[in-house]
This record gives structure tokens, sequence and C-alpha cells, in this order.
């Protein structure tokens, strides 16, 4: 699509604050108004808007793109959406390790079990950890617990979580970064402790390192978004 504006601003609007593409309000793809609940994010929008060059690109507009998944996507049915992230936690990838070789049974509890021994403090729960991939049912009061935590979110805060969850395929690293227990890198390292385990032993594979660019690209995203409401 061609750049049709000259000028992005955030405007406040009552509820929140609208982006406004020269003094228009902007519509989501659903035709909702593209409102979101601060300035900070309206702000930021605006600049992913205003650094459009002749041809605009929705992948370089990660916030846009959050804030209408949030708009368009999570807030008619929030309950659903909250319940499908939740899932994530059935089946964390913190609750399995590798059989061996011993360093990198090492290197994932170095990384996983402080974020499992927080989960537990923080929702007073247990966790089932095994080696290998058959899957192991978690306790039926820490999927309720865990699923509590994520339904709390209002549909903008759920929207900057499934990133989170979904690139690092773990609800507790999303939590643990979401509620401030640990910050970007602490969160990626511990997301991607079997990829660079992979990448030491056999190097590194171009289209490997460009997916693992992509998804932390979106990572970043889903935490900027969260940082700016």
């Amino acid at each position: 699509m061609r750049r049709f504006y000259k000028e992005a601003l955030a405007a406040p609007v009552a509820g929140g604050v609208a982006l406004l593409l020269d003094n228009r309000p902007v519509k989501t793809p659903g035709r909702n108004g593209l409102e979101v609940p601060t300035e900070e994010l309206a702000e930021a929008i605006a600049a992913e808007w205003a650094a459009q060059g002749e041809t605009i690109d929705a992948r370089s507009m990660p916030l846009t793109g959050l804030a209408n998944a949030a708009i368009d996507r999570v807030a008619p049915d929030r309950a659903t959406f909250a319940a499908g992230l939740a899932r994530y936690g059935e089946g964390d990838l913190l609750c399995y390790r590798a059989e061996g070789p011993r360093p990198l049974v090492e290197r994932q509890a170095a990384a996983w079990d402080p974020l499992l021994a927080w989960a537990r403090r923080r929702y007073d729960v247990e966790f089932v950890v095994t080696a290998g991939i058959m899957h192991r049912p978690q306790p039926a009061a820490t999927v309720q617990r865990l699923a509590a935590a994520v339904a709390a979110r209002d549909a903008f805060r759920l929207a900057a979580l499934s990133p989170l969850v979904t690139v690092s395929g773990s609800l507790i690293v999303a939590l643990a970064l979401a509620e401030g227990e640990i910050g970007l890198e602490q969160a990626w390292t511990a997301s991607t402790v079997d990829e660079a385990w992979q990448a030491e032993q056999w190097g590194e594979d171009p289209l490997a390192t460009e997916a693992l660019a992509n998804r932390r690209r979106d990572f970043e995203a889903g935490y900027r978004f969260l940082t700016l409401l």
C-alpha cells in the first residue's frame, strides 16, 4: 500500500489515545477505532506510521499490529484468547528437560530452575518436571492458578503476552517477564537454551539464524508493547 498521509499524530479521546493520520482517526482492519490505553503507546505507534516511506510496510509496524490484535481479536472474546495462552502452562518448555548430554542438562537447570522456583512462590503451585518429550500432565491446581493469572489481564496485556508465550514456548518465562521478575535478555536466554546449544555444537545454520532473529523481533515487540502500557 502506498503512503496516503503526511502526518501521524496521537490524540486523546474518551477512554484512551487515538492515532490520527492527517487529523483523521485510523481504523483497525476490523473497522474499529485504533485507540490504545496510554499516551506512550500511542506515540510509539504514531512513530511507526511516521517512519514509513512511500510504501507502507506492515512488517515494520509491530506495535500497530499488536494494537490491532488487542482491539479486533482479543477484546471481543478475551476469555477464550486467555484460555488459549494459558494452555501453554500444561506443557511448558521449562518442564521438559534433555536426557543428555550433562552440560546441556546443567545449562537447562541453571536457566529454568530459578524461574520455576519463582512461579512456585508467586502462584503457590507445583510442577511436574520430566526428561524427554513425552507429555506429563501438570497438577490441576497448577493449571487453574496459572490460567487465572492470565485471565486477569486486559485485552492489551493479553495481546502483548501472546508473542512472549508463543515465541518462547513457556508461559512461565512470559509471566516472569511481564511481572518484572526477569529482564528481556534473561527471558530470551531462557527461551533459547536449546537453540544456543545446537549452534555451539554444530555451528550456525543461516536459515535457523534468520528464523531465530525473526522470533526475537516478535518477542521484543511484545515486551516493548507491554512496557508502553
